[in-house]
């Protein structure tokens, strides 16, 4: 069995590789704006990709427990497809139109999210040699983390340029040609790009084998045993203390974080970085898997994950809190703890999670860590989008950096209040369980 199901490792990075190869990422906090979208509409549209995803997570992980991880994995692949050809083609003369056909895009591009989130690490997870998987996977993260930094360093340059029509009058210049494009017309390129990446995701999944469904449907529908498989997943997460934990710990970080790198492109733009550079800087962002990779090896083979966190979190509030600053150009420096700490975060999460989870519900116990993330960083948009509202109507005139800059300060003090909490409750969790295991005395 394991020989035929020793492709799906090269196969699992490779679709993960290209699910998140977004050439558009370089440009995306300027480019929704570019095509005629404000600000608060842009978080919206990001609140209602998280609601997307909230509600199908769950559901679609227990899903794949029952009826096979693959088909899970190759249904995200075709939403890939439809939220993109929804992007490449929606409208910017219209707003109306436009707003809603991108608001369907950030719907598919959850349910894909969903849909992929959980299964594909489960089909993977499970297609190592049983003895000794725990030790392997790890490795694999490794191995995973690594080829992603590589393709993000390409896709963040790439994506860049494709946006930059000064790099397009310099090229066409170097062939002899004399095209000259404007902003308006290479809006959509990294778009288009991201189209292609969609096609080959899609062949990727495809390609994958099934490698077991775990529980027998004894005359049960599958969607009674997703249901059953929903109840227990939820019982696991809600009554394990280590998962909960690890679960709060990640959801404080990354909502955060997640919200700042939306708006990364703002913040180059309020830092006086020329926006030729910003392809650039993402990519040497997604170097930082080289570093991190072996470093969250080491980390938790000889750590706890108590200790493992709260570096994250270390990392995490130096970065939000040099950001406030905005210091023209050496302000850059707040993306190596974020994007190191974020490196990290998702290592430790990946491994805790598949270690402690049972075989039979492991893609519904990973589907909870995608609802539980994606439902804090939905809610950050919100007060976010209402912290800019806000910020505008107290300030009158003002334009777009100008309430932007003003709402990098909340930033911090938001994950500050949020970190607190989740001390506090790992505090009395753990004086809570001591009580009970003195009383079983």
């Amino acid at each position: 069995m394991f020989v035929s199901l020793s492709r799906n490792i090269p196969l699992f990075i490779a679709f993960r590789v290209l699910f998140n190869a977004r050439f558009y990422y370089p440009v995306i906090g300027v480019l929704f704006l570019d095509l005629g979208l404000t600000l608060e509409q842009y978080s919206l549209l990001n609140v209602a990709w998280a609601v997307a995803i909230v509600t199908l997570e769950i559901p679609s992980g227990a899903l794949a427990d029952v009826i096979g991880r693959k088909r899970m994995v190759v249904l995200a692949s075709i939403f890939m497809v439809a939220e993109m050809l929804l992007f490449a083609f929606a409208p910017a003369g219209r707003p109306g139109l436009l707003f809603a056909m991108l608001l369907l895009n950030r719907v598919l591009s959850g349910a894909a999210e969903a849909c992929a989130s959980g299964a594909d690490e489960a089909l993977a997870y499970d297609s190592l040699p049983a003895e000794g998987r725990d030790a392997a996977w790890p490795h694999v993260l490794v191995r995973l983390m690594r080829w992603q930094s590589g393709a993000f360093f390409v896709v963040m340059i790439v994506g860049g340029l494709l946006y930059d029509p000064a790099f397009a009058r310099s090229l066409a210049k170097f062939f002899g040609g004399d095209w000259v494009p404007e902003t308006h017309e290479m809006v959509r390129w990294p778009v288009y790009a991201t189209l292609v990446t969609a096609f080959l995701c899609l062949g990727m999944a495809a390609a994958m084998r099934e490698p077991l469904i775990t529980e027998k449907r004894n005359g049960t529908s599958a969607l009674g045993l997703a249901l059953r498989g929903i109840r227990d997943g939820a019982h696991v997460v809600f009554t394990d203390r280590r998962i909960q934990l690890v679960l709060l710990a990640a959801l404080a970080c990354d909502s955060i974080v997640r919200l700042y790198f939306t708006f990364e492109a703002n913040y180059l733009r309020l830092i006086a970085i020329p926006e030729y550079l910003f392809g650039v800087i993402g990519a040497a962002l997604g170097l930082f898997g080289y570093v991190a990779a072996p470093l969250a090896r080491r980390l938790v083979e000889k750590r706890s994950p108590s200790a493992n966190l709260g570096a994250v979190a270390t990392l995490v509030i130096v970065g939000l809190a040099g950001s406030i600053f905005a210091t023209p150009i050496l302000g850059l420096w707040v993306i190596i703890p974020l994007g190191i700490g974020m490196n990290l975060l998702g290592f430790f999460v990946s491994h805790y999670l598949n270690a402690w989870a049972r075989p039979e519900m492991r893609a519904t116990v990973l589907s909870f860590r995608g609802v539980a993330l994606n439902l804090a960083y939905g809610t950050a948009g919100v007060l976010f989008a209402g912290l800019t509202k806000h910020l505008r109507a107290a300030s009158p005139g003002a334009g777009e950096m100008t309430i932007f800059s003003e709402s990098l300060r909340w930033l911090p003090v938001a994950f500050g209040a949020l970190a607190v909490a989740v001390g506090i409750y790992a505090l009395a969790s753990r004086r809570k369980c001591r009580a009970c295991a003195a009383g079983r005395d």
